[in-house]
């Protein structure tokens, strides 16, 4: 089968499309042809090896994963004898960032648990850009930020990957949602059901008055201080992206503010979590959530679709066509 290969942290460039052999699937796995895969912030951290405590966990001098690609969506070829959920021909989509990635590529065997079925309204592409991402809006904002209906939320950086998931869950757990973005992404924000839209290349955030229970960084650059001066007394910031110095700030002051403050600073890492896919799959089936896609490329394509996501300007989702 052809697959995306690399075996040295780097540049897009260090990618490859080779011919690797198809794998097999244990007793407990399901065997998945895939049609199509989408990129992530973590595909970034994998292929570069930064930041460098990432290495820790997908290898010191080497990537640990030779084949990138955490969301998939595709059709079931085979099961293993104990799998129970599916059989051959169900249409699935998953979140292998659990189970060994491996998603760039024609199949991957993966445990059952990474897998769901497919959204029945979608189209395999749809699918493929919803899991990490999708589940990165979902836990950040209902478990690490503990959102309740008629909080006011405000998503800094609304129109990428995980802000347009986190927009339109916000909406449907009860928020009353603020989108911050450029000037070009105004009306996906409010196509995605924000109540209020704040273009940062015409407006200074830091210069508001506003008042958030809750806000979510899922990109952007504003220093932890802007943050903490728009929450309410015991708002919550989560930071799921965005640069290196916001992440690191969050990280060490974060818990000195938490601890003298009422305020709650935290960083966020998605989990795979295959009850949280079926509750997104019944979000996109019941209309409450969609997919929003910016660029399609093919897996001859993929260092370009690395090098444009990579860019950090994508409008929603890159996805793969495998």
């Amino acid at each position: 089968m052809k697959a995306v290969f690399y075996d040295k942290y780097g540049a897009p460039d260090v990618l490859q499309i080779k011919e690797v052999p198809k794998p097999g699937h244990a007793d407990d796995q399901v065997l998945v042809k895939v049609h199509a895969a989408s990129v992530n912030y973590g595909n970034l951290v994998l292929l570069k090896g930064e930041p460098f405590l990432a290495r820790f966990a997908f290898g010191l001098l080497k990537p640990k994963y030779s084949i990138p690609g955490g969301d998939i969506a595709g059709r079931v070829e085979a099961v293993g004898a104990n799998v129970k959920q599916f059989q051959p021909g169900d249409e699935v989509f998953g979140d292998l960032s659990g189970s060994g990635w491996g998603g760039f590529a024609e199949y991957v065997s993966v445990p059952e648990h990474a897998l769901a079925p497919k959204p029945a309204n979608l189209s395999f592409e749809e699918a493929a850009a919803i899991p990490m991402a999708g589940t990165t809006a979902l836990q950040s904002l209902r478990d690490k930020g503990k959102l309740c209906p008629g909080q006011k939320v405000l998503i800094y950086g609304a129109s990428g990957g995980v802000g347009t998931f986190a927009v339109q869950i916000a909406k449907v757990l009860g928020a009353e949602v603020t989108a911050v973005c450029s000037t070009r992404n105004i009306d996906i924000a409010r196509s995605i059901g924000a109540d209020h839209v704040i273009d940062y290349k015409i407006e200074d955030f830091a210069n508001r008055t506003e008042k958030y229970d809750l806000i979510l960084g899922a990109n952007g650059k504003q220093p932890i201080s802007v943050y903490k001066r728009a929450l309410t007394p015991k708002g919550v910031f989560v930071h799921v992206g965005g640069s290196g110095s916001q992440m690191f700030q969050a990280m060490v002051m974060g818990p000195f503010i938490s601890k003298t403050d009422g305020k709650k600073f935290g960083t966020f890492l998605q989990r795979a979590n295959q009850k949280d896919l079926f509750l997104l799959k019944d979000y996109l089936e019941t209309g409450k959530v969609k997919p929003v896609i910016d660029k399609r490329y093919t897996l001859a394509e993929v260092s370009e679709a690395f090098r444009y996501f990579a860019d950090g300007h994508a409008q929603g989702k890159v996805v793969i066509a495998i």
